[in-house]
């Protein structure tokens, strides 16, 4: 039902400043110094400005190496600053004594690539790690050893002492004061021994390794070192670690609002109970020695055959969006870029002691970058905060967070606007998040802000203004740029281009909000844009607008850039400065400084010329592409089987059915798949289907799969082993009708639409890459 309009007020909020006076802790400063990074209480330093650094997780030992670099240029161009990358022990060690570097499981050669790219890196080296893996990243020898592990007993701590020399020796040289390698993350979810965790700090800098911040996480209200770690937290919307048929939980409901809050109870709850038989501790208090900073904003969300979310786009970049406005100083991702286990069921599930079955080889984990190189619509939404926290992080980071007079009453309220200010006393930004998943919010009627900065009151818009359901925003106030000020806009803030003696200043259209911007008396501002009093200017958001405000002290060009390109819109680091480009397709910056991508077909990439106001198009380097997108035939060879509602359960979740089960019950399709083109790109497999499981055989060898959702599935061809005589047969697993399973709305939508069993093969299609080049002018 709509909001009642009568009842609604002025959103008002007053800055306050930060509670503790800035401190500097002995990490980064007096303990591993390093020359590019330095912790504050309130912030973090990069090379001696404030910032706040973002980082995405993704695992080089889930990708081929040959992958790894275009991921992290995609990664890059997607906004993010810092790798961060689990080192699964079992991963490199699966026999004790034999542990392996080479292939992609080469660490130093991603870290040493990561700097070729312009990345800095988090190592996660648990040892302990948990990510999805198999004993928790324990190798199978480590786990059955009859030793006291994640303790400080001293035959555990000699395992852990001769990995860690092992790491130590593949880094040597790669990790100290100028190193890319800027963080260490101790253990994983580890609640009760902070001497634990003080001891493998000093094993790991005993094997030589070192970092400015060392890091554990600090969930589940963890008892850890402060003095010695710097905690860091996650926020999830969704997660399968919950019960196949549990509404929507408090712990991720708590995410779509604003909070100073950082604790969350319900990450990794599961495991908490199932393997070590507590509960979550009360929430932790924020540190005093260091800013909020998190490793695992939801990226996506891994997929359990119990229950499987699928998050959508906004219902990520609404989190990350709140996290932001709650006074983040880093912003950290799980997972930026999906991947796929390795073969020989080294993946979380019931059969190692964990609640929950995890699929063989999946680990797409819906991420912004999927396994296969897709991107999912959630990264161009990230990548609208990540361009805004690249140009106006070294304002904001030292900026503390404000949260509204009138706050929600609790998750259940669904009428109260979500947002907060981050400010400096005089300047700052609000945060807009009017977005949930599962319950949608209606339509906001009437917003109009009052925030108090000392003497100054600043009212804005000069009406109130609809905010729609959906709307994720960053709006500026009384924010600076080359001596204009711009008291307030209805815009969110993207970036700023060009020299500092001619920036433009770069401002998104939300969808469905009209665009006013409002400046100080004797400013001009010319351009297609409509005088509405009090200093304040309409500008048509519905098509790119380029103004010139002037004030005695400067001129600013203002692009107002309407909804649909900014989604569009890609802020690079390129050798000529920071350039604005727009494509629909995947785009990076290549090791030459050029700009590179993929296509369906012909690119179309678009650079901003501030010279004329308007975008150009990038020339670009491309062989003539062939058949994007092909369907492709298949061929059933087998019907499926009568398949049981259950394969059984442990602790209450359903267990997922065993390899043999799949083999004798599936339907069987042979797909005819053509040669792919050499197009120096890549090729996909998208397969639309309807079921429980499927898989994917390639010349007798499973080498995927999958547990339905609703959402395609898709597979890169070359990574699966499908050359051009294999022969390729896919399995699908009906969904029985009372199988005790969680689906998203849609898919449940479907379920329940069939009188019996659910199966389907709806769609089969090649997708052809065409990779490119700029083409040097």
């Amino acid at each position: 039902m709509p909001l009642d309009q009568s009842t609604l007020e002025l959103l008002s909020a007053t800055h306050r400043n930060h509670e503790l006076p800035l401190q500097c802790p002995p990490m980064s400063n007096t303990t591993d110094p390093h020359s590019g990074w330095r912790l504050t209480s309130h912030y973090i330093e990069r090379a001696g400005v404030p910032a706040v650094p973002v980082s995405g997780e993704i695992h080089y030992s889930r990708l081929p190496r040959s992958r790894w670099e275009e991921r992290l240029r995609l990664m890059k161009a997607g906004g993010i600053t810092v790798v961060a990358c689990y080192v699964f022990w079992i991963h490199h060690e699966q026999t004790e004594g034999e542990a392996r570097f080479d292939g992609n499981l080469d660490v130093a050669g991603f870290v040493r690539l990561c700097g070729s790219v312009g990345l800095e890196v988090v190592l996660r080296i648990g040892p302990w790690a948990h990510g999805e893996v198999r004993n928790g990243g324990f190798p199978d020898w480590v786990q059955a050893a009859a030793v006291e592990h994640r303790t400080n007993a001293p035959a555990y701590l000699a395992l852990v002492e001769r990995w860690f020399n092992r790491i130590g020796a593949e880094l040597r040289g790669l990790t100290g004061p100028d190193s890319n390698v800027i963080g260490i993350q101790l253990e994983n979810e580890l609640y009760d021994q902070p001497e634990h965790i003080t001891k493998l700090k000093h094993l790991a800098r005993a094997a030589g390794l070192r970092a400015p911040v060392w890091t554990a996480t600090a969930w589940g209200g963890a008892d850890i070192p402060e003095d010695e770690v710097m905690p860091v937290f996650g926020g999830y919307g969704d997660g399968f670690w919950v019960d196949a048929d549990a509404p929507w939980d408090p712990t991720f409901r708590q995410h779509y609002f604003f909070s100073h809050q950082w604790d969350d109870p319900g990450i990794g709850a599961d495991l908490r109970e199932q393997l070590a038989g507590s509960e979550a501790a009360p929430p932790r208090s924020p540190s005093t020695l260091y800013p909020p900073a998190t490793c695992e904003l939801t990226g996506g969300m891994a997929t359990a055959y119990q229950r499987r979310p699928w998050p959508n786009g906004n219902d990520v970049a609404a989190v990350a969006n709140n996290k932001i406005g709650s006074g983040s100083g880093w912003q950290g991702y799980y997972m930026f870029a999906g991947g796929t286990n390795p073969p020989g069921g080294l993946q979380e599930s019931q059969a190692t002691g964990y609640p929950n079955d995890l699929p063989v080889f999946d680990y797409d984990f819906h991420a912004p970058i999927g396994a296969s190189g897709r991107l999912a619509p959630g990264f161009a939404l990230l990548r609208k905060q990540h361009a805004f926290l690249a140009a106006f992080g070294d304002r904001l980071a030292p900026m503390p967070s404000t949260l509204p007079d009138s706050l929600p009453a609790g998750v259940d309220d669904a009428e109260t606007l979500r947002w907060s200010m981050r400010s400096d006393g005089q300047s700052g930004f609000v945060f807009i998040s009017w977005h949930q998943p599962h319950i949608p919010l209606v339509d906001y009627p009437a917003a109009q802000f009052k925030l108090s900065f000392g003497e100054e009151t600043v009212t804005f818009p000069r009406k109130p203004v609809s905010i729609p359901s959906g709307t994720i925003a960053r709006w500026p106030v009384n924010l600076e740029t080359a001596g204009v000020r711009l008291n307030w806009a209805t815009a969110s803030a993207l970036t700023v281009l060009g020299p500092d003696s001619s920036p433009t200043l770069v401002l998104t259209a939300d969808d469905g909000i009209a665009v006013q911007l409002c400046f100080p008396d004797g400013t001009r501002l010319d351009g297609p844009a409509d005088a509405i009093g009090g200093n304040a200017y309409a500008v048509d958001g519905g098509r790119l607008v380029t103004l010139t405000a002037t004030s005695e002290h400067g001129t600013l060009a203002i692009l107002v850039l309407p909804a649909a390109q900014a989604d569009q819109a890609w802020v690079l680091d390129t050798p000529r400065g920071r350039e604005l480009v727009l494509s629909a397709d995947p785009l990076w910056v290549g090791a030459d400084g050029l700009l590179a991508g993929s296509s369906q077909g012909f690119p179309r990439p678009r650079r901003y010329n501030a010279a004329s106001g308007g975008f150009g198009d990038v020339p670009t380097s491309l062989p003539l592409p062939g058949h994007q997108r092909r369907p492709i035939a298949a061929e059933r060879i087998r019907a499926a089987q009568p398949v049981p509602a259950s394969f059984g359960a442990l602790a209450g979740r359903a267990a997922a059915p065993a390899a043999a089960v799949v083999e004798h019950l599936s339907e069987v399709h042979r797909l005819d798949l053509p040669a792919a083109s050499d197009t120096g790109g890549h090729t996909e497999l998208e397969i639309a289907w309807a079921g429980d499981v499927a898989r994917l055989v390639v010349d007798g060898t499973v080498v995927g799969d999958r547990f339905w959702d609703g959402s395609p599935w898709i597979v890169e061809t070359s990574d699966a082993g499908i050359r051009p005589a294999s022969e390729v047969l896919l399995q699908i697993l009906p969904l029985p009708k009372d199988a005790a399973v969680g689906l998203p709305a849609e898919a449940q939508a479907r379920r329940d639409a069939e009188a019996g069993d659910l199966l389907s093969l709806d769609s089969l299609e090649l997708i052809q890459w065409t990779g490119w080049t700029e083409q040097p002018s």
